[in-house]
């Protein structure tokens, strides 16, 4: 389990860099793209305190935290898809990528949860 943690946590650092990167070249927009950049980010950081949560409950909420980041940058992502602001190459590649780091990290919760009965 030790190797599909670093996994995800390798996949949301990806995900934040290629969001940040995508996110650069838009113009204007910038409410939603700034609510973008920090949803994207706050994936990997929630992980990383997963970490060093101070409980099995600790952890378990802050995976929970992660997975409601994920849903939000899937929904800013969309907004800006809906204005145009993404091509439909860049929105198919963030969407995929969020979608796979939010499979896993439904995994991952529900592992959490079971392990902990």
């Amino acid at each position: 389990m030790n190797e599909n943690k670093d996994v995800l946590r390798e996949e949301s650092i990806e995900f934040a860099i290629l969001t940040s990167d995508i996110c650069e070249s838009i113009k204007g927009n910038h409410i939603y793209v700034n609510q973008l950049l920090r949803s994207s980010s706050s994936i990997g950081a929630n992980l990383h305190e997963a970490k060093y949560a101070q409980s099995r409950a600790d952890f378990i909420n802050k995976l929970e935290i992660a997975l409601k980041e994920c849903a939000e940058s899937e929904y800013w992502i969309e907004i800006l898809t809906r204005k145009q602001k993404l091509t439909n190459e860049q929105s198919k590649l963030l969407k995929q990528k969020s979608g796979a780091i939010r499979r896993k990290l439904i995994a991952s919760i529900t592992t959490a949860k079971n392990n902990n009965s």
